[in-house]
């Protein structure tokens, strides 16, 4: 055993390392978590803490960390003062406004007692925060120091504390000469059955708290007034002091003296100052804010914003001094803009809300008043009302209300469908209408029925409370449950319970809850259906949305050389084939290469597929970069070729239905194959078969893509899988 450890007894576990002489023992982290849980304790520890500190001496070190402390607490409760809702949200407020000023004062007596006992050492001797904000406020002049000291308390004992407390002590007499016919009030509305007992009982509750706080408040800015008095005494005693301490004890010559403890007092008085402004402005906050709802900044924007002229008067105002000789333009010219612009916006948002209003005042008028909610049976339906469709709609039973509402702890189906949607306007270059999710009392409580323009589009059966379980190699799911076919692709599919979703992810099924079940059907329904959901309205807004360059093409095009129905045309075409849409500004450009001499919308699609060559052929390429293809043979080319008659838009496919049922049985006997492969093709035929092709191909095979020689990009990889 060394000498260092030699008699000592060894730790108690539990116990802090950092113990001290004399038996004093820091309190280890346990004790904390502890006092934590306490807040009781925490506020009695700090207050008694407080009063330690009028009394003992602090090292620079603990001083600095209270004044840190001191400065964030302030910070925190204007902030606080300047969020809540109304006053009494804060009625602790004169318990923490004694508290804090409590702190400062216990902190300008420590900080006193260092700069009169080690000044002479120099600007450190009272911590670091001291000698900062003395050299960073007042620039090593000490005189500066003092005048924005003095400043600083004029500002908060003379204009913020004093019409804070003049606000607080007018309330509190008008709140206490109000009361009793507040009583009444309440006593009244108990009578006339308007409230019962217990909302009467928070009522008079609320009243008296409110009478008590600011009553309170009255007297606590008392507080921040005596601060204020105490911080010019405390720092006149510091300056005086130490400046006969350093020149009758430690030898110092009377400037030396003068400036070192001038400097250190003038900090001292700036860092207990500029706490007891901020915590002066949240009490003004506070007791100014009686009669206004809501947060300070939703209050003051409402308000503000109600008087567009006042903004107009005001930019007018700016404008007209802008213009005065020996006046800077730019600042009052850019206010006047400002504000111009403020005013404009707020008349308009304005004049929108009264219209509504009026709108709605002229509805109740007309119909009588009702309750709200309750559906009004004398008005009828006009024929509006009537022919309006919904392009896209889900109706539930309801028993999947729980999908809508996410009362099962998942995700809502409301928000899946805002996924999807947004999913589908980055994929295909347009946003989708917006799904309309209602309840049908017709329906069988776990059946959904998705409708595109009030068409039956899909259906299927979902059970909110289980999971959809599918063998991803197409089998039967080997756990017990309900077995279903899977309404989106019709595979084999089971739902199980929750209990066997673990045990169901371990064997490497693919598990589903069933809000993803149904947006997995709407999804396959919108790609199949998104040539109908592309309207005319959708297009101009495409095209309006174009940048600038491809604007002034479309310009040119439209209507000379091709009209906006017929890019709309264009615009299905591609869609219905799941070609996106996104680069329209590439898409313009080629139609408007092919409208001069292309008249029919399919013409002028064959060309715009080749200039989307290169996005086509991203888009069914794996993840190993090449593009698995099956070729038509030289003799189904010629077939097509001599089976095409007709000229321009007269051009039709006339082959026998014996040579028809052929090629769709080569074309589905290779896809097979290459599906046992694990292959995902696709089939590759010249330009001019390639629309009659794929006419044929969409009747038994929709998601199979048909490219043409031309669509295939120069640097694409080919990997030939098969031919017809």
């Amino acid at each position: 055993m060394s000498d260092a450890t030699a008699g000592k007894a060894p730790r108690a576990p539990g116990t802090s390392p950092l113990a001290g002489a004399g038996g004093f023992t820091l309190p280890t982290f346990g004790q904390m978590g502890t006092m934590a849980r306490r807040p009781d304790l925490l506020l009695a520890i700090g207050v008694v803490g407080i009063l330690v500190v009028f009394i003992m001496p602090l090292p620079p070190l603990v001083l600095d960390m209270l004044l840190a402390v001191s400065i964030i607490l302030s910070v925190l409760v204007l902030m606080t003062a300047l969020f809540i809702e109304e006053p009494l949200e804060f009625s602790s407020f004169p318990t923490v406004l004694l508290v804090v000023t409590m702190l400062r004062l216990a902190l300008n007596i420590a900080s006193t007692r260092l700069i009169l006992t080690h000044g002479h050492e120099g600007t450190h001797a009272a911590g670091h925060v001291i000698e900062a904000f003395g050299g960073f406020i007042m620039g090593g002049n000490f005189v500066i120091g003092v005048i924005v000291f003095v400043i600083l308390v004029l500002v908060n004992f003379i204009v913020i504390t004093k019409g804070s407390g003049r606000i607080a002590e007018v309330a509190a007499r008008f709140t206490l000469d109000a009361m009793p016919g507040k009583q009444m009030a309440i006593d009244a509305d108990l009578s006339a059955g308007l409230i019962d007992q217990d909302e009467a009982r928070r009522r008079r509750t609320a009243l008296e708290d409110e009478a008590s706080f600011f009553g309170a408040m009255d007297g606590a800015s008392k507080f921040v007034r005596g601060d204020a008095i105490a911080g010019i005494l405390i720092t006149f005693i510091n300056v005086i002091g130490g400046a006969l301490i350093g020149v009758a004890q430690r030898g110092l010559s009377f400037s030396q003296a003068a400036t070192t403890y001038t400097m250190l007092s003038v900090g001292d008085g700036l860092v207990s100052q500029i706490p007891a402004l901020i915590v002066s402005t949240a009490a003004g906050l506070l007791v100014s804010k009686a009669g206004v709802r809501g947060a300070a900044d939703k209050a003051l924007m409402r308000q503000m914003s109600g008087y567009p002229k006042a903004l107009g008067m005001s930019a007018v105002v700016m404008g007209m001094m802008a213009i005065l000789p020996g006046i800077p333009f730019m600042p009052f010219a850019t206010l006047a803009a400002g504000a111009a612009y403020l005013a404009w916006k707020f008349d308009k948002v304005n004049k929108g809300v009264a219209s509504e209003k009026a709108a709605a005042r002229a509805m109740q008028d007309a119909g009588g008043p009702r309750a709200p909610g309750a559906v009004d049976a004398s008005r009828e339906e006009t024929m509006a009302d009537i022919l309006k469709m919904d392009d896209l709609k889900i109706e539930i039973g309801y028993g999947l209300l729980p999908l809508v509402n996410g009362s099962l702890g998942e995700d809502r189906l409301t928000e899946q469908v805002k996924a999807l949607r947004r999913q589908l306007a980055g994929e295909f270059g347009f946003v989708m209408p917006s799904v309309r999710i209602v309840d049908n009392v017709a329906l069988d409580a776990s059946v959904y029925i998705i409708k595109v323009k009030e068409i039956d589009a899909g259906t299927g059966i979902v059970y909110p409370n289980q999971f959809m379980c599918m063998d991803p190699m197409g089998g039967q799911v080997d756990l017990p449950g309900q077995h279903v076919l899977e309404p989106t692709f019709g595979l084999p599919a089971t739902w199980i319970d929750n209990a066997l979703r673990d045990e169901a992810q371990l064997r490497g099924y693919t598990v589903v809850d069933a809000a993803s079940v149904i947006s997995t059907h709407l999804t396959e329904v919108l790609k199949a259906n998104m040539p109908e959901l592309l309207s005319h309205v959708e297009t101009q807004k495409l095209l309006k949305e174009l940048p600038k360059e491809h604007a002034d093409l479309v310009k040119d095009i439209v209507p000379s050389l091709i009209s906006t129905t017929g890019i709309q045309r264009v615009l299905q075409l591609l869609l219905a084939e799941r070609v996106s849409i996104r680069d329209l500004g590439n898409i313009v450009e080629g139609i408007s290469e092919a409208a001069g001499s292309l008249k029919n919308p399919r013409d002028i699609v064959e060309h715009v597929r080749s200039r989307l060559g290169r996005q086509i052929c991203a888009q069914y390429t794996p993840g190993n970069g090449q593009l698995p293809i099956i070729t038509m043979s030289p003799a189904w080319e010629g077939a097509f070729a001599e089976a095409v008659v007709g000229d321009g838009d007269n051009r039709h496919l006339a082959m026998q239905p014996s040579k028809l049922q052929e090629f769709v049985k080569a074309v589905r006997e290779r896809f097979d194959d290459a599906a046992r492969m694990g292959e995902m093709p696709v089939l590759v035929c010249s330009g001019h078969a390639r629309p009659f092709v794929r006419q044929i191909i969409e009747r038994f095979r929709r998601e199979t893509p048909v490219l043409a020689q031309a669509e295939i990009h120069p640097r694409a990889r080919l990997r030939t899988v098969g031919s017809v």
